[in-house]
């Protein structure tokens, strides 16, 4: 008698470790389920096998092959696509036309015997026998009773529990006359139980039920995939184990190296070529992969490793489950339940919470707390915030369902009836967030203010105006495909580093806040916005000069929100202005390099055909400002920053300006030349927005068209930046070229280099040891000062696996020779 094994499900239910493996090759007791199968198969005398294959069907013949190696013959039926349990055999008729046969699942482990149910098909001249098994919860599968005789009287495919009629359910091995092909339709979709099995009783065929006796699990979660590994470990289940049984219940397969003083507390089993250290701690129900290293002080409990898993020193792994080729590092903590795809990297001191699922090929960083299934993202994250709030492709990293968990947060961390104000740009992504955004905030008895689609410096001036803070969502500029959720204080500023770590934990906690019915949250929605807006804007900066002045710009509002506000500013300011690109575009919420590149030259062109004095161009949010000087020359933002610190040094000649430390030192230069000093800080856009708001500063800019005017406002704001160039301009009787004319050329040189998360410590420790007896400064990251006035910042980036490096000299080739010496002692260290 021949058996056809069914090999082609995509176990769905069992991802993600099925998302790169086919269910039947996934190991229990570090063997494959369907090698089990094929050995109960062998056991009973039926070596000769057909195998149907569909999902990932070459990766089942490419390990099991022609069956020699099993003293067995396999040939394969390949499903172009799934066609049901009947449909996939009847696509191995030709092979099993000629006698009888026995069908079972690849992918349920079983010591059934065999023999007893074929003998018990032939004695009762069955079409078909139904392999059947008791079990205690049917709901998952379908039940069938059969009458004194084993004739099957009713099926029932998984029942609720008020269809339940018995608890002797069908375990998917039946043993079929070649006849039955005869009710099974070829190349579409027939399943035997559903489709086929109706159709013979209704026509009085003879179908029989063998009740077996032994084991049986239907390895199709999670939780039964555990299982089963512990049923093998405690002999609950009759298959071959592999390997030496050192002590009871602690199997060992050859070439495994374990140390002395490892402690191993069985059952429990340990894969060939495996390495487990001294101080490791092994315990009940795990099983260790082929190749695994299991670091010292590492502790596994109830664990399912599969091969080539690196286990780092220190790490805790409990009732988990981790998928080949992947590294988890030190003092990592997976928890119970939790499942870890194929290649994925772990990192240190990281904690994957139960239950969670992390799809292959992912990395989680550092010190990351992941409570929620890793599928889309590229990495589980220590931080939820990055440079720009909290930023991810949307409807892959930045879903409604995440923009609510983090509205909830972040309302728990106010008081009840606190007021926030929610903004947005133009695209349909923000908007659909916002509303998720604006729900949550309610729900958690939180008032919301809503300026519906404004620039972001408006949405920072109104969240400054009495409400506790506020929320922007943005398209991240650039990356059109992605969004930013950005958090303010009651000052409309970014939230503090301290803040961000409170809304971490409180997100990391799930604790979040929900309002009694009477206590949900009003909506309202603010008038005259705008006009609220320029007023201000024009009562604090000072625009002296130019209605007189004669002056004629140009402006590119980009396509954004920057151009809600431009109509009515221009015509108060009484300057002579051509606006371009002012409608709201959906389709382009945000612009890439290319885009802003060419917009600029463009702009450039208009400037000087028109003989305007110069042009200013918005990011579509209105945050950000570029110059063009009255001869259509692109002044770049690092150099339109020191323009922009000429002019308003030369006019006050006092106070300080707030730059980041990555900044050229001829601001320096061009500080103390009119008398005002540079306070340096760090990159973050709060520490500059911080030292924006202390008395006696004049400016701030951070060099990629970020400008603060702090008579106005302590954050970036582009449109503040315009009105105070206008008034500088008019009143210098210099134009842009003029003024950039006589700064001194910078020759600062950046370069970034990719340094896993687990050695950044380490490349910074190895810096400031390569420093020496140099000037060190570490106001942000590591600045490493020549004695000839070069200098060398190194700073790692706190959301990507990178270093970032910054140099100085007096021209380009002895900046370049900066970069390329530290560089090696970064790469070095990160090696």
């Amino acid at each position: 008698m021949k058996a056809v094994v069914m090999a082609g499900g995509e176990g769905t239910r069992l991802r993600p470790m099925t998302s790169s493996m086919p269910k039947p090759l996934l190991p229990v007791a570090n063997r494959p389920i369907m090698e089990h199968v094929l050995r109960l198969l062998k056991r009973h005398g039926l070596n000769e096998t057909v195998v149907t294959v569909q999902f990932l069907a070459s990766l089942v013949k490419n390990y099991f092959g022609d069956g020699e190696e099993l003293g067995m013959e396999l040939t394969y039926a390949n499903e172009e696509k799934p066609l049901g349990t009947a449909g996939s055999v009847k696509n191995a008729e030709e092979a099993l036309k000629d006698d009888a046969f026995l069908v079972i699942s690849g992918d349920a482990l079983t010591d059934f015997d065999l023999t007893e149910l074929i003998n018990f098909h032939k004695e009762k001249g069955a079409l078909v026998t139904v392999c059947l098994t008791r079990v205690p919860n049917p709901l998952e599968f379908g039940i069938t009773i059969v009458d004194e005789e084993g004739k099957v009287e009713r099926f029932l495919e998984k029942p609720t529990w008020g269809q339940v009629f018995s608890d002797t359910v069908n375990t998917g091995i039946y043993v079929m006359e070649p006849e039955v092909f005869d009710y099974v339709e070829p190349d579409v979709p027939v399943d035997w139980s559903g489709d086929v099995f109706p159709q013979l009783m209704k026509e009085g065929k003879p179908i029989y039920g063998y009740v077996a006796e032994g084991y049986w699990e239907d390895v199709g979660t999670h939780e039964s995939y555990v299982k089963a590994q512990a049923d093998v470990l405690e002999g609950k289940v009759d298959v071959e184990i592999d390997g030496f049984e050192i002590s009871p219940g602690v199997w060992v397969a050859e070439g495994a190296e374990v140390h002395p003083d490892a402690v191993l507390r069985g059952p429990l089993y340990i894969g060939d070529y495996a390495k487990v250290e001294a101080g490791a701690e092994i315990r009940e129900h795990t099983v260790v992969g082929s190749n695994v290293v299991v670091k010292s002080g590492a502790f596994l409990h109830k664990a399912v490793v599969h091969d080539n898993v690196y286990v780092g020193q220190h790490s805790n792994l409990r009732g988990c489950v981790v998928g080949k080729n992947t590294d988890v590092m030190r003092a990592a903590r997976i928890e119970d339940g939790a499942v870890i795809g194929d290649e994925c990297l772990i990192g240190e001191e990281s904690i994957v919470q139960g239950n969670v699922r992390v799809y292959p090929f992912k990395t989680i960083e550092a010190g990351a707390f992941v409570n929620t299934s890793v599928i889309w993202e590229s990495r589980g994250q220590a931080h939820l915030f990055g440079a720009r709030g909290v930023s991810g492709i949307l409807n892959v990293e930045i879903t409604p369902e995440l923009a609510v968990r983090l509205a909830g947060a972040y309302a728990t961390t106010l008081k009840k009836g606190s007021t926030v104000t929610t903004a947005r740009d133009h695209s349909r992504g923000a908007r659909a967030l916002k509303r998720a955004v604006i729900s949550a905030l309610q729900a958690s008895a939180i008032d919301v203010r809503d300026l519906e689609n404004v620039p972001l410096p408006v949405a920072r001036q109104q969240t400054a105006r009495g409400s506790a803070g506020g929320i922007m969502i943005r398209t991240t500029p650039g990356v059109p495909d992605s969004v930013d959720i950005m958090f303010f204080d009651s000052q409309g500023a970014d939230l503090s580093q301290g803040s961000q770590r409170k809304l971490d934990r409180v997100f990391a906690r799930q604790e979040y806040r929900r309002a009694f019915p009477g206590e949900i949250g009003d909506l309202h929605f603010p008038a005259s916005v705008f006009d609220s807006y320029t007023g201000s804007l024009l009562r604090n900066v000072d625009t002296t000069g130019i209605a007189e002045s004669g002056l004629k710009v140009v402006v590119d509002a980009s396509n954004g929100s920057a151009g809600l506000v431009l109509p009515s500013l221009l015509g108060k300011l009484g300057v002579d202005s051509l606006t371009i690109n002012p409608g709201l575009d959906e389709s382009r919420p945000t612009e890439t390099a290319e885009m802003r590149r060419s917009g600029l030259v463009r702009l450039g062109e208009i400037v000087a055909s028109s003989g305007a004095a110069f042009g200013v161009r918005f990011d579509p949010v209105g945050e950000r400002l570029s110059l063009v000087d009255e001869k259509g020359r692109i002044i770049e933002d690092d150099r339109a920053l020191l323009v922009m610190l000429d002019l308003v040094a030369a006019e006050r000649r006092s106070g300080r300006v707030a730059l980041p430390v990555t900044t050229t030192r001829i601001a320096e230069q061009v500080a103390a030349y009119h008398g005002t000093q540079v306070e340096w800080t760090t990159t973050s856009p709060d520490d500059l927005t911080r030292v924006g708001g202390e008395e006696g500063t004049i400016f701030g800019g951070d060099g990629k068209g970020g400008f603060i005017v702090p008579e106005f406002s302590s954050v970036y704001d582009g449109t503040a930046a315009f009105v105070r160039l206008i008034g500088l301009v008019a009143r210098t009787q210099l134009t842009l070229s003029q003024i950039d004319a006589r700064i001194p050329r910078a020759h600062v040189l950046k370069r970034d280099l990719a340094t896993p998360w687990a050695v950044k410590g380490l490349v910074m420790r190895r810096v400031v040891e390569e420093a020496g007896d140099r000037f060190v400064d570490t106001t942000d990251g590591v600045r490493v000062v020549e004695a000839d006035g070069r200098w060398v910042m190194v700073l790692p980036d706190p959301a990507e696996a990178v270093t970032r490096l910054w140099a100085e000299g007096p021209d380009d080739a002895s900046a370049q020779a900066l970069l390329d010496e530290w560089s090696a002692v970064v790469d070095s260290a990160g090696r």
